[in-house]
Order: C-alpha cells, then structure tokens, then sequence
C-alpha cells in the first residue's frame, strides 16, 4: 500500500481519493478495511474530546468524548436489504464500539455507498432514516447510524438527515466556508 507524505493512504479510485483529500484533515484515514463482516474502500475515524476549564486546565468540568466512524464502498447497485444490512451493522459496532459512560457524549457510524445510480425507493429510505439510540436513557450519550449513497456520474447525494460529512463525498459542490460573512452571521447560519 502506497501512502503519501501526511501518512494518508493514496487510492486508486480517483473519486475516493480527491474525497480522502476532504477527509485527512479531520479523519484517521485507512483503506481496504473490513469490519462486521462487510469491506470497505475507505474507512475514517474522528475523535473529538471537549472540555471546559474554570481559569486553569486543572479545574475542568463537562469532559465528553464524540466519536464518528466513516466506512465508503463502491457498489454496481444498492437496495433497500443493502442499506438495512449496514444498519444492523451499525447497531452490532455500537454494542462492541462504544464505552457507555458519563464522559461518552455522542458516537456516530455513517456507511457511505457509492453507487452508479440512486433508485428512488432507495432515495426515500435513506431521506427518511433517522437512527439516533439513547444509551441509559441519555445519561451515557447517545449514538447514531448514519446512511448516505452518492452517485458522482450523475452528481446526486442522499444523505440521512444527520449525516454531516455526505458533504465530503459530494466532490462538485464547494465546502470552503464563506468568508464574507462575519463570525457571528456564520454561527447564527449554523443553527437555522
């Protein structure tokens, strides 16, 4: 396996690499992973840890930990049983995954496919999917399984609602941030 200078691996798909390029920034990036049973192209993983302080680093409160995993695959076709196979995946990795906690805030699973086209039952699944689970009634956080099916021929993304980084995957559309705007017309942008 080849990897370029930052230690991302390169691939030779030429649409999953310019996505890993999106990616590294963020993600631990790997390729030709398999993981419950099924391989992926492309597997991302994300970590973030928030804490906040009272004057000194010593004197933290409100630690939670986030975690989103990313698994990509090319398809010659999806259905609605593809789709329903990675949920139940999802679910399985979050019962091995997740260390359910008081400090364990949110733990994401997007399955990403990228297919030649994307069939209209399909379409309506993944828009109406929303899989987010309380852990302990939400005192151990929560987590989530995400859906998202890209066809880049055609230049059509479909994404669960929650599924952030289906941005990433969509190399035709731009992600830099508008700049024009002042900081705080950019947070207020967030929210709406």
């Amino acid at each position: 396996m080849s990897e370029t200078i930052t230690g991302v691996p390169d691939w030779e798909d030429t649409y999953l690499d310019r996505v890993s390029d999106r990616l590294m920034h963020s993600y631990d990036l790997s390729k030709d992973e398999t993981v419950g049973g099924e391989r992926f192209d492309l597997v991302g993983h994300l970590e973030v840890e928030n804490r906040k302080q009272f004057f000194h680093p010593a004197l933290s409160y409100a630690e939670h930990d986030a975690r989103e995993h990313v698994f990509a695959r090319r398809v010659d076709a999806v259905s609605i049983p593809d789709l329903e196979r990675l949920l139940d995946v999802g679910h399985d990795l979050a019962a091995e995954w997740i260390d359910a906690d008081e400090q364990h805030y949110e733990t994401a699973f997007t399955f990403v496919l990228v297919a030649p086209e994307i069939p209209a039952d399909v379409r309506e699944f993944v828009t109406d999917h929303g899989g987010r689970t309380l852990l302990k009634y939400g005192y151990f956080g929560r987590y989530e399984v995400n859906l998202v099916v890209v066809a880049p021929d055609d230049r059509e993304t479909v994404a669960s609602r929650h599924a952030d980084v289906a941005a990433a995957f969509s190399l035709w559309e731009d992600v830099t941030p508008d700049r024009k705007k002042g900081l705080l017309e950019r947070v207020v942008g967030r929210f709406r």
